[in-house]
C-alpha cells in the first residue's frame, strides 16, 4: 500500500506513543497530545483520519481474559461454500462469545475458510458455545475442527517500530503484519503482497 501524500512526522510520532497502550487516565488523549504538542481534540481528530484513511485498522483493548476468569478459548475453523463465507462469518461474528471472525483462503489440506474465536470459563462451555453456532446456522453438518490453546503469549497492542531507521526498518515492517502495513502505508512503501496484513481480514 502507497500513500498519496508525504508521511507527516506528528502521525508517526502519534503512532509511536500510543504503540504501547493509551495511558489508564480519565483524558487519555490528553495525557498522549501533552508529550506531542497537541490538545485532546487535536489527537482525537488526528486518530479520526488514520482509521479512516485506513493506515490504523483497528483501536480497540486487549483484553487479558484469563484474569477475568476465562480459562478456555479456542480457534474454531470451519469449511463452508465460496458462496456463504461472509453471510455466515458476519451471523456467527454478531454472536455475543464471539470475539474474532475472519476469512482465510483454504489450503491443500487445510478446507477452512472460516476462523472464529470463541472464549469460554472452562472447555465445556466452549463447546456448548459451538454447538450454539451450529444449531443458529444451520453447519451440524459443516466440517470444522476445535483448536483449544495450549500456551497464552504475551499480549500488547501493535509495535510500530519507530526506534529503527531506514532500510532496516522497512524490512522489519514484514514481521510486524497489520502494523507494519500501517507504517508502510505512512511512510509510501511498497507492501509486499505477500506478508502480513497484506489482505485485510474480512467477517
Amino acid at each position: 500500500m502507497v500513500l498519496n501524500r508525504s508521511p507527516d512526522p506528528t502521525d508517526l510520532a502519534l503512532l509511536d506513543a500510543i504503540a504501547a497502550g493509551l495511558p489508564l487516565d480519565p483524558h487519555p488523549y490528553a495525557r498522549v497530545g501533552e508529550g506531542l504538542g497537541l490538545t485532546e481534540t487535536q489527537v482525537r481528530e488526528r486518530l479520526g483520519r488514520l482509521l479512516a484513511e485506513g493506515t490504523i485498522r483497528r483501536l480497540g483493548v486487549v483484553v487479558r481474559h484469563q484474569e477475568l476468569g476465562y480459562k478456555a478459548n479456542a480457534m474454531v475453523v470451519w469449511a463452508l461454500p465460496e458462496d456463504r463465507v461472509t453471510e455466515l462469518g458476519q451471523r456467527i461474528g454478531a454472536l455475543p462469545f464471539v470475539t474474532l471472525s475472519y476469512r482465510r483462503p483454504p489450503r491443500p489440506g487445510w478446507p477452512y475458510s472460516l476462523f472464529t474465536m470463541i472464549h469460554g470459563r472452562d472447555r465445556d462451555a466452549v463447546l456448548a458455545q459451538v454447538d450454539r453456532i451450529k444449531e443458529h446456522c444451520g453447519l451440524q453438518e459443516v466440517e470444522s475442527a476445535i483448536l483449544f490453546s495450549g500456551r497464552r503469549f504475551k499480549q500488547r497492542g501493535a509495535s510500530y517500530g519507530q526506534t529503527r531507521s531506514g532500510a532496516a526498518q522497512e524490512r522489519g515492517l514484514e514481521d510486524l503484519g497489520h502494523a507494519g502495513a500501517a507504517v508502510a502505508k505512512l511512510r509510501g512503501v511498497e507492501w509486499p503482497k505477500h506478508a502480513g496484513g497484506a489482505t485485510p481480514p474480512a467477517p
